[in-house]
């Protein structure tokens, strides 16, 4: 083999391995509940893939091959045993009154992912909903509750669809300990929590849904409370990682967004595609530059034509970035033109 033919040849293996990226970022972050990790995690299966394709045989798929080495690279990942989490995964939803910003570290939680990073592209309809539903932000915090193996298997077989003697084959065990594994899986979420709510968003969302977050939108832009009040369940949830603090109620959600969230009044919401939800990436008016400043990330869930929860994610120094927006505006668009 000639050097320039040798060269063409990692070409095109590097191009065959890209293909997979999506999927494999997607596979990554059910598993780790990060999408920083789980991207350094693709990162480390390519290279892997790269470094030791001489020795891949051909007894299978090069993406089932692919999935191998991404699940031994998250088995491993996972061996400290910490569980990403949601605020109230951890503590009791806290009363207005006594309402505090306590931060945890960032391993501590469930980290929100764009669409682009983890869904690929597909011709089906029911695919793509699948596809959406099991990134959305009470599935994968559901998976985190699960041994890193039934996860592993949950995710291959219900999400993913693969067959059990596949899955047998990819973790090197029984067609019966797979399927026990699954049915263990299964239990263990059917036990889970706050799944109920984000079931309800139509793929793609509805007419009314749409009104919904137009709605949505102008009653937090002009910091209508009464306004915000009427689009949310009289249960509705609010949290803001890195704070462990959660708030639960239409009553207290408003009274500390008038309150301690007071600053927010005035923002302007840029929609994003974010772990398959409806989302806003906030930025608020900056008092010191003028303009607007990033703020949060929000994740919103709907249910029953009512917005069930929102999450409003602040790390804005690692979360816009991410999804490719700036961390300051000159001005609202609207304005600028």
């Amino acid at each position: 083999m000639t050097a320039g033919s040798a060269t063409a040849d990692l070409g095109d293996l590097d191009m065959r391995l890209e293909r997979h990226r999506v999927e494999l970022t997607g596979y990554c972050y059910r598993m780790l509940g990060s999408s920083f990790e789980a991207e350094d995690a693709v990162q480390d299966t390519l290279v892997r893939a790269w470094r030791s394709y001489e020795k891949f045989e051909g007894r299978s798929s090069l993406r089932s091959w692919l999935y191998r080495i991404a699940t031994n690279v998250c088995l491993d990942m996972l061996t400290a045993g910490n569980k990403r989490a949601r605020p109230m995964d951890l503590t009791d939803s806290t009363p207005l009154a006594q309402a505090a910003l306590s931060p945890r570290p960032d391993n501590t939680w469930l980290e929100p992912v764009p669409d682009a990073r983890v869904l690929p592209t597909t011709a089906d309809p029911a695919e793509a909903a699948v596809a959406k539903e099991s990134v959305r932000l009470a599935f994968v915090a559901a998976l985190q509750k699960l041994p890193a193996k039934q996860r592993a298997v949950l995710i291959l077989r219900e999400v993913l669809a693969w067959k059990a003697s596949e899955v047998a084959e990819l973790l090197d065990t029984s067609v019966a300990s797979v399927n026990s594994a699954l049915q263990r899986a299964r239990a263990t979420l059917a036990d889970s929590e706050g799944q109920a709510a984000e079931a309800a968003v139509s793929d793609p969302l509805d007419k009314e849904q749409q009104k919904l977050l137009e709605r949505y939108v102008a009653a937090f832009e002009g910091y209508d409370m009464a306004a915000l009040t009427a689009l949310l369940h009289e249960d509705a949830v609010m949290t803001m990682p890195p704070f462990d603090l959660w708030l639960q109620g239409t009553s207290d959600i408003t009274g500390f967004m008038t309150t301690l969230g007071s600053a927010c009044a005035g923002s302007h919401l840029v929609p994003v595609a974010v772990n398959g939800l409806p989302g806003f990436a906030q930025y608020k008016p900056d008092p010191e530059e003028g303009g607007f400043t990033a703020w949060a990330v929000q994740v919103l869930e709907i249910s029953e034509d009512r917005i069930a929860g929102f999450h409003c994610f602040l790390d804005t120094a690692r979360w816009f970035p991410l999804f490719g927006l700036p961390l300051h505006l000159e001005s609202k668009p609207d304005q600028a033109q």
